[in-house]
């Protein structure tokens, strides 16, 4: 991916992952807009970046993300790249009765809200000359952590929606990524994981990710999650092609 001269939208972009790759991104040139559910904390963000842009959006309110997608295409008709970071990871015990309360929030936030996101914006990206669209999922995409059950099945969700997608734009100027992080050092799971010596540290993990970004891959993967996906093989973008050539025709 072309790391400079890009207009991007992310979501959750007021901390942690969100807020790193907003960061190292607006340092490289792009202009970065970055969105959440809480303003102040935009703000914070946006003040110590001058020239970040930011706007207040609800991920799990398809009216939310509609009028955002509205005024981002009439405010920076540049649109071309969306991160689609957002997400929530809770605890939810599966081994007994599940509290509702706890697992629609992580499936509305970490799958709808990328699927009507990139719905509302996908024909503006295919009106750019270059674009792409990154979806961050997660090692447990590929190997769940049993605890948080539904979190990593939203993510494995996501990576099949990514290589779906992937297929289905492979032949117009939309290129999909699937970024899968490792344990990372944020306050996803609370604030004891920003001290979590088995977290990789966050500045180690931008620094690492940007690298990858800047190459041709299809899936950015740091060497701390490599493990995870090395477990079900990397073949299956090549394997979703010819599966779906055999339906298509080709």
């Amino acid at each position: 991916m072309k790391l400079t001269g890009n207009t991007i939208f992310i979501t959750g972009g007021g901390s942690g992952i969100g807020r790193g790759l907003a960061e190292a991104l607006h340092k490289l040139g792009n202009e970065v807009i970055i969105s959440g559910r809480r303003m102040n904390v935009l703000a914070e963000v946006t003040m110590a970046n001058p020239g970040m842009k930011s706007v207040e959006m609800d991920v799990t309110d398809p009216a939310s993300i509609a009028a955002v997608a509205k005024k981002l295409i009439a405010e920076h008709p540049k649109l071309n790249v969306l991160i689609n970071n957002a997400g929530i990871m809770t605890p939810d015990a599966v081994q007994g009765e599940v509290d509702d309360d706890i697992v629609t929030p992580m499936v509305t936030t970490n799958l709808l809200g990328p699927i009507r996101l990139t719905s509302a914006l996908i024909g503006h990206l295919k009106q750019q000359p270059a674009a792409a669209i990154i979806n961050v999922t997660s090692g447990l995409a590929f190997i769940p952590l049993a605890i948080t059950a539904t979190y990593s099945a939203t993510k494995a969700a996501l990576h099949s929606y990514s290589l779906s997608q992937r297929y289905l734009l492979k032949d117009t100027n939309v290129r999909v990524l699937e970024l899968a992080p490792p344990y990372v050092q944020t306050e996803l799971m609370g604030p004891q994981q920003l001290s979590d010596p088995n977290a990789m540290p966050l500045d180690e993990f931008i620094a690492e990710t940007m690298k990858v970004l800047g190459t041709d891959a299809d899936e950015v993967l740091t060497q701390r999650v490599a493990f995870l996906r090395d477990a079900t093989g990397r073949g299956d973008s090549a394997f979703t092609t010819k599966f779906n050539d055999m339906f298509s025709g080709h």
